[in-house]
């Protein structure tokens, strides 16, 4: 599913115009971002967790070169759902 498919599916179930729409799911995914790059998690009740993941610092190869080379310590975006959408998903598979 696309983003402007999200955007005509909540048009269509809320009677609210599409432009709307798409500016709050692009304002909401703006905050999101905003929220991880400043060191914050986001937590949405029901629906699962947007958090930081830190990954230590660790050696690579690069096999074309025949070389290694040191991958700083990073963080990385992760999304955890919550309790309920896992069993949500795992009752609908088919």
């Amino acid at each position: 599913m696309t983003k402007a498919e999200i955007v005509a599916q909540i048009a269509q179930k809320t009677g609210i115009e599409k432009v709307a729409i798409q500016a709050t799911v692009e304002e909401f995914m703006s905050v999101v971002k905003e929220s991880l790059a400043e060191g914050e998690n986001v937590y949405l009740r029901g629906f699962g967790s947007f958090i930081i993941k830190k990954r230590a610092e660790k050696t690579g190869r690069n096999i074309s070169k025949n070389t290694t080379i040191i991958i700083p310590a990073h963080n990385i975006p992760s999304f955890k759902p919550a309790k309920t959408f896992v069993n949500d998903v795992k009752k609908s598979v088919k």
